[in-house]
């Protein structure tokens, strides 16, 4: 007896996320949806294929629907909601089941059973404890920071107060040096000596040579006195007054 209904019909989404690479990377999507336009049921229909935008549950792209045929629905068949369709042997068991007559007239494979889903699917939640331990990461986070921060800021206040490390001791140098020339300068200027050292010409004990000239004329002096009975006369004391 030939089937006289329509037969079984899919609806594959291709829009935002299904179909595309960049949301199930290493699939071949074109490829897909070839074979699945090529299906026929168990009477040699064609399958109908009809593409959307977007059919709901982006989290489980690529999303398939399939509509049972009209001898199905009379069994109480219903839309099925197929999703994470992106495998090969999917396709192979999609096949099998539509030519066994699909929704309302044949069992659905336990492959596809793990793969059923709904319009209204929402995305699972993450696990509280997850959840809590990211919580617990960015707060430990956020802390390490504001340490690093204090500790900067603490560091730059010590920082303010004292010279750095290493110009206190060249300073400290410096300063000795320059005390060592002053008081050698100091020494210089006390001694008859320059500043550079060096003594003033004259005699070689430092005394100035005009000093040594003076000496010799006194000598001369006391030598010529010394000869004419002192070189020097004295005046008669004058007598008392009677």
């Amino acid at each position: 007896m030939t089937p006289t209904g329509r037969p079984c019909r899919l609806i594959v989404c291709r829009g935002c996320c299904c179909g595309t690479a960049e949301k199930r990377p290493g699939v071949d999507h074109e490829g897909q949806l070839k074979r699945l336009s090529g299906l026929r049921d168990g009477a040699g229909r064609d399958v109908p294929v009809r593409t959307s935008t977007c059919l709901g549950p982006c989290f489980q792209a690529n999303v398939v629907v399939v509509q049972p045929s009209a001898e199905g629905r009379e069994g109480g068949g219903r839309p099925v909601w197929l999703g994470g369709f992106t495998e090969d042997r999917l396709i192979d068991d999609l096949d099998d089941w539509i030519r066994a007559g699909g929704p309302g007239t044949a069992p659905l494979p336990e492959s596809l059973a793990e793969r059923v889903t709904s319009k209204d699917a929402k995305k699972p939640k993450k696990d509280k404890k997850s959840k809590k331990a990211k919580k617990d990461k960015k707060a430990e986070k956020a802390k390490k920071g504001k340490a690093q921060k204090s500790r900067s800021a603490a560091a730059r206040t010590d920082g303010a107060g004292e010279p750095p490390e290493g110009k206190s001791g060249r300073k400290s140098k410096n300063d000795k040096k320059k005390s060592k020339k002053d008081k050698k300068a100091r020494k210089a200027a006390k001694g008859g000596e320059g500043p550079s050292g060096t003594r003033p010409p004259g005699r070689p004990d430092g005394k100035d040579g005009n000093d040594g000239e003076d000496g010799k004329q006194a000598g001369k002096s006391r030598k010529r006195r010394k000869a004419g009975g002192g070189g020097r006369t004295e005046k008669p004391a004058k007598r008392a007054k009677e």
